[in-house]
């Protein structure tokens, strides 16, 4: 499925996608920079304040946070008006849990990391993707954005045509009904619209200089291991020296022109990706310092990164390609910016509370007849 902007909305965009090997693009995560590497916090924001029962006031955050003398039966959460029932939480879970399955089989719950289990990290994501969706639905309505006849007609078919795609033991074992599906999917579009209403207007000049990309080649000599946990573990200074006399032999081997450079970093380096495109701001400080300052086919020298240490090459100091991307590409994350902040003005005057207990009853279905997977599908057929 391809994301909605009600999903480009809450979530920054990782933009691995500009890293290039010469079999294809590809990201090394452990030469990215900080920034670049996380996740927008923006979906979870509605969420943070989530809590079982507290007095009425303030968190100090300006988020009202109320006690509730009690819930519906059904009732998951509540974010202010908007509330979300088991139903509804079952239509996403269902959907991730079997789309995992196809991919992963079976066996893929058996995963486990940093103590949580798949299915507890499944939950929590899922929660957090319907507590965004139920919060971009209200600042719809603050904004008096509605869903216009033509597109009430999608909802109402999109909503046929998944309702129709379940078989009884779904229907069952879910709890849903046509109400539940198109109530869930007109939340789904008004998420969308309202991200396009509030960024309609932002349409920077982004200069050639900010968007610049590079291809470079480099050779990763690393000075650290990893432990069973996979924490980082740092050689001792010794090995340390003994890895950087080793790089500048092989850097000098590279400028002397005696090997070709593919051919060292084949042998020596301890980065499978060779190749990479990126512009300023992706990768590690350092590295990148380094090889914006290099002319075409200029080779560096010894860089130290957090990694180990490098030695770069230059192949192109300007991809007229890559840079048009890159154009787009920080477009959108100054849209999403300034969704964000006025998303995050919005969740802030926003009263949260999640009913704990039923939360934690909530589990995945077992069982073979439930394998539906179209639910974000069958809504992208309808509003692509």
């Amino acid at each position: 499925m391809r994301n909605s902007s009600a999903e480009m909305g809450i979530q920054m965009k990782n933009q691995s996608n500009r890293h290039n090997s010469g079999q294809g693009r590809q990201c090394n995560s452990r030469i990215l920079s900080g920034s670049m590497r996380r996740l927008a916090a923006l979906a979870l924001a509605a969420v943070l304040g989530l809590a079982g029962g507290a007095a009425c006031g303030s968190d100090g955050s300006g988020t009202r946070v109320v006690f509730t003398t009690g819930f519906a039966r059904d009732e998951v959460f509540r974010i202010g008006s908007a509330s979300c029932t088991t139903a509804e939480v079952m239509v996403y879970l269902t959907t991730t849990q079997n789309q995992y399955e196809s991919v992963y089989g079976l066996e893929v719950w058996n995963v486990a990391l940093d103590g949580m289990t798949l299915e507890e990290n499944v939950k929590e994501t899922v929660l957090a993707k319907l507590a965004q969706i139920k919060t971009m639905y209200l600042l719809a309505q603050s904004k008096e954005v509605t869903l216009d006849a033509q597109e009430q007609e999608k909802v109402r078919q999109a909503a046929e045509k998944y309702f129709q795609s379940l078989n009884d033991r779904e229907k069952e074992l879910m709890g849903v009904d046509l109400k539940v599906i198109q109530q869930l999917y007109t939340e789904y579009a008004l998420a969308d619209k309202v991200y396009q209403f509030i960024i309609q207007d932002v349409n920077p000049e982004i200069s050639d200089d900010e968007a610049r990309t590079i291809t470079v080649q480099h050779i990763l000599l690393r000075t650290s291991t990893e432990s069973g946990t996979g924490r980082r573990v740092p050689l001792p200074e010794n090995q340390k020296r003994a890895v950087y006399e080793k790089a500048l032999e092989i850097r000098e081997l590279a400028v002397n022109g005696e090997s070709d450079f593919v051919d060292l970093a084949s042998r020596y380096s301890e980065d499978s990706t060779i190749t990479y495109s990126f512009g300023k701001g992706e990768m590690d400080a350092a590295f990148e310092e380094a090889a914006f300052a290099l002319e075409t086919n200029e080779i560096s020298q010894v860089i130290e990164s957090e990694e180990g240490y490098h030695i770069i090459k230059c192949l192109n100091t300007f991809d007229r390609e890559q840079t048009d991307i890159s154009k787009q590409e920080i477009v959108e994350e100054r849209r999403r910016e300034v969704f964000g902040q006025e998303y995050d003005e919005f969740v802030d005057t926003l009263a949260r509370n999640l009913n704990t207990k039923l939360w934690e009853e909530i589990t995945l279905i077992h069982d073979p007849e439930v394998v539906t997977t179209g639910f974000f599908e069958i809504y992208a057929d309808y509003f692509s």
